[in-house]
């Protein structure tokens, strides 16, 4: 496995500080939220952590991931701004803590929770993040998901059929997207980072080849008029995630290269293979040498 020094996990750490998990104080994560309405019955909560999706009817409120924990008040009153309920339905993307990290206070107030087998397993039994030396607990009872699933879950609800399904080996090993089919909106949880680096955690059975595959089966999902949430980043479209898919492409290309090549992580950062790709991806999360030291050993 790869090692990468103490001080480029200090670097890599403080720049994924509101993303990822951790230690964080409360007043940083229970900052104010943002609603944004997609269509007439669904909405996205933004802020900290990941783009939180939400179907509203009369069968009541779907929510895909809850952010951090100290967020939850701050959600719910999101939830009412916009005419919806407790959460009744509860389905994560994946386990990381800024997608899952609300698990307990919605289980408690009575969401059924639901994901992939995978990410039950992780809650249940803790789990680590290498790249940033981040150790999680096993989670609570209430926080752990109720329904699992292993291919595909399709729920008829609030008039409308909305389809869940996994795509292996791409963020995690456990990720799913959201296809919400007569509202032409997909959830892709964090297989898409619209506009800068994703964070692909090959320690948890990630890899770019993965999140390349997931992002051509939302491609093949969607057309001109789809709107699309991604975990991360504003809201999108066809075209920004095709733009997205095809950077994992290029830099999958170079990197395989320089990998069959023989290079080790640190020749491949010293040598600046994606400096053209920098201005447009490296502006977030990462920039490009720190990316390359976190997704090399899955290329």
């Amino acid at each position: 496995m790869m090692v990468i020094s103490h001080s480029l996990k200090i670097k890599i750490v403080s720049l994924c500080f509101a993303s990822l998990g951790g230690v964080y104080s409360t007043t940083v994560l229970a900052q104010e939220v943002t609603t944004e309405k997609v269509t007439e019955s669904i909405y996205v909560i933004k802020g900290k952590g990941g783009n939180i999706g939400v179907f509203i009817g009369d069968d009541g409120t779907f929510m895909i991931d809850d952010k951090f924990a100290p967020m939850s008040g701050n959600i719910m009153k999101a939830l009412k701004s916009v005419g919806a309920s407790e959460p009744k339905y509860l389905l994560n993307t994946h386990f990381h803590g800024d997608h899952t990290g609300g698990n307990e206070d919605f289980g408690d107030a009575g969401a059924t929770i639901i994901a992939h087998h995978n990410v039950y397993q992780r809650l249940a039994d803790g789990s680590s993040i290498a790249a940033f030396a981040m150790e999680t607990p096993p989670a609570p009872d209430t926080a752990l998901p109720v329904l699992t699933f292993d291919s595909e879950l399709v729920f008829n609800i609030n008039g409308e059929r909305v389809r869940t399904f996994h795509v292996p080996s791409a963020h995690t090993d456990g990720d799913a997207m959201v296809h919400f089919e007569d509202s032409n909106v997909i959830h892709t949880g964090d297989i898409f980072f619209n506009g800068f680096y994703p964070f692909i955690d090959v320690s948890n059975g990630g890899s770019v080849q993965g999140v390349i595959d997931a992002a051509n089966q939302a491609l093949a999902l969607a057309n001109a008029d789809t709107k699309i949430i991604p975990g991360h980043g504003p809201m999108a479209d066809k075209a920004q995630l095709l733009e997205y898919r095809d950077m994992l492409v290029t830099v999958e290309q170079r990197l395989s290269k320089m990998k069959a090549d023989g290079k080790m992580v640190d020749q491949v950062i010293a040598e600046f293979p994606l400096m053209d790709l920098e201005e447009l991806w490296g502006n977030g999360m990462f920039n490009g040498d720190k990316w390359i030291g976190l997704i090399y050993d899955g290329i």
